[in-house]
């Protein structure tokens, strides 16, 4: 199983929420810190999504819908 990027949420909250929409619809994703980590608990540094490549169109139209915006 391939996973592959989908967008870039502004902080691990916000990943986490868009992870928790996917996973709501039957789609499998992560949430992967960027270059830097905290090691002080929640990262305020943007964070990337991640679902499997088999998913990644349903998972982007998915996001899209839930938020109402187009997500990058």
């Amino acid at each position: 199983m391939n996973w592959v990027y989908l967008a870039t949420a502004p902080d691990q909250l916000v990943a986490e929420m868009w992870r928790d929409l996917l996973v709501e619809d039957g789609i499998a994703a992560l949430v992967r810190s960027g270059d830097t980590a905290s090691y002080l608990g929640v990262s305020a540094y943007p964070c990337r999504v991640l679902v499997r490549e088999d998913d990644r169109e349903r998972a982007k139209k998915t996001l899209e819908d839930r938020l109402g915006r187009e997500v990058q």
